[in-house]
């Protein structure tokens, strides 16, 4: 590599071509099979169809004085045709077979198809537009070393045809999404990063100091309660796609930065939201992948049917032994037994609420695979949520799982100032106990203050954009719907 710089440093001519910086593209790959590929041979030579294409060099055949080569660009690849007979034999011998795998060319020639049906670009001229100083490896039907496509994603969207495509798909789900929820009538909103108290959801922030200000700010953990504001201020139906931050644990399905989209509608409630999310899916599905199901892992997910529904307790039921009853559930002596059964653990001061969703979370989270609606879930682990009007005990919430993991999460929010500051305060207690952090941290004065002008019967949901990439994508790891994931150093 040192002395491919130095060489390079020397040259002050371009590489085949002079004016080499003058070369302009006209086409993408795309473009000429759209335009070419449906004619015949003998029809393209009749034409005078020159065109100019550049990109990456990924792969070359020299055969004498002839020679192949493949150009991939952002829309795909292209083969181009090298000879000594339509380019000098100089730069033929000297140079263009001195090329390496990774240099950025650019082709000025003619269309043509190759004996075998092949469109190709016989190359009239040939332009060196940036030289590569680390060869890319021959074998680029794909970079298998995880290790390697994490933490170079470069060289792995360079070599890997289905990262590009992850990403590319990535983006048309982000784009459709706004276009959606337009399309329904949602105004698209920001709302801060840095916030002077994190709140919206139980996490870990990250924290900075503000200099000018003097004074500590937190990377939010969740939109929630700045985007209830823009409601009451009559915002009646909102939504954000943004980033959010967490400092905690990093997994397959866990990533410290990480993108959502939340959204909220006055005059509805989470029953309302529950369809509409059946709905979205649905149509995602459907418009991006162009199917009513797909093949995830081992499993094919079937987005044609209605949503399966049960609640949380009922789960919990269905994926432990018999022996236990709905009673048990409700009793704490007995939620204790069933959850250090099957090893859970479990602190003096957990309610029986919160036990129960520690059992949910995990024995029956990694068993809903096809798309399940999960209701129903303790108030005590719902602080911002309504309470039922059926049972006080437990919220109008619920939670979508496909896959064995969360994808969404929605309820009818909680609008009672006087409610919300008890549950604020029975939460900062809990936490300032179990974190060794001061009560005054998770206790929002500002956002009650809100409330006491008044938030509409609202309901809202937070959908995981990485985990629904990850479905569409047929990913395992969150590490790979992500451009540049969070690693460990070397």
């Amino acid at each position: 590599m040192k002395t491919l710089r130095n060489e390079m440093k020397t040259r002050k001519e371009s590489f085949f071509q002079n004016d080499c910086e003058d070369f302009k593209r006209d086409h993408l790959s795309e473009d000429l099979y759209k335009k070419f590929y449906e004619k015949e041979s003998k029809e393209l030579k009749k034409l005078e169809n020159y065109v100019s294409v550049s990109g990456r060099m990924i792969s070359k055949r020299i055969f004498g004085k002839a020679s192949f080569f493949t150009l991939q660009d952002m829309s795909g690849k292209i083969q181009v045709y090298v000879s000594s007979n339509h380019i000098k034999e100089e730069i033929y011998e000297k140079k263009f077979k001195k090329c390496n795998l990774g240099d950025l060319i650019g082709v000025h020639g003619k269309v043509f198809k190759t004996k075998t049906g092949e469109l190709t670009v016989d190359c009239r001229k040939i332009f060196l537009l940036t030289r590569s100083y680390r060869t890319i490896s021959s074998k680029f039907y794909g970079l298998k070393n995880k290790e390697i496509q994490h933490r170079n994603r470069c060289l792995d969207l360079i070599l890997n045809q289905r990262s590009r495509n992850t990403f590319i798909i990535r983006s048309k789900i982000i784009s459709w999404l706004r276009c959606f929820m337009n399309e329904k009538g949602f105004m698209e909103v920001e709302t801060p990063i840095m916030q002077p108290m994190y709140g919206g959801a139980s996490a870990k922030p990250f924290m900075t100091r503000h200099n000018a200000l003097k004074s500590e700010l937190y990377l939010r953990i969740a939109p929630e309660l700045y985007l209830k504001r823009l409601v009451i201020g009559g915002f009646e139906k909102i939504f954000e796609i943004g980033k959010n931050f967490r400092n905690e644990g990093v997994s397959t399905i866990h990533n410290p930065e990480f993108t959502m989209m939340e959204f909220y509608e006055a005059y509805k409630n989470y029953l309302d939201l529950m369809d509409f999310i059946e709905n979205l899916f649905h149509e995602i599905v459907e418009s991006t992948l162009k199917k009513s199901g797909i093949k995830y892992g081992e499993n094919f997910l079937n987005f044609d049917k209605r949503f399966k529904k049960v609640t949380m307790k009922q789960s919990i039921l269905q994926n432990i032994s018999n022996q236990f009853s709905m009673k048990d559930l409700e009793n704490k002596d007995k939620v204790f037994t069933i959850a250090r059964s099957y090893g859970v653990q479990v602190e003096k001061e957990d309610s029986i609420g919160e036990i129960q969703y520690k059992i949910f979370e995990k024995v029956v989270e990694k068993k809903l695979i096809q798309p399940t609606f999960v209701t129903e879930y303790p108030i005590d682990v719902s602080p911002l949520s309504k309470r039922s009007r059926e049972n006080p005990l437990v919220a109008e919430r619920f939670e979508l799982f496909i896959g064995g993991y969360e994808i969404a999460n929605g309820f009818s929010e909680l609008n009672d100032p006087v409610d919300q500051t008890s549950r604020f305060l029975q939460q900062s207690r809990k936490n300032g106990i179990r974190r060794d952090i001061d009560e005054d941290t998770f206790y929002d004065k500002d956002y009650i203050t809100s409330l006491e002008y008044g938030l509409p019967p609202t309901a809202g949901v937070g959908i995981g954009i990485d985990r629904l990439v990850m479905l569409l994508t047929n990913r395992r790891s969150i590490r790979d719907v992500i451009f540049f994931p969070a690693l460990r150093k070397k």
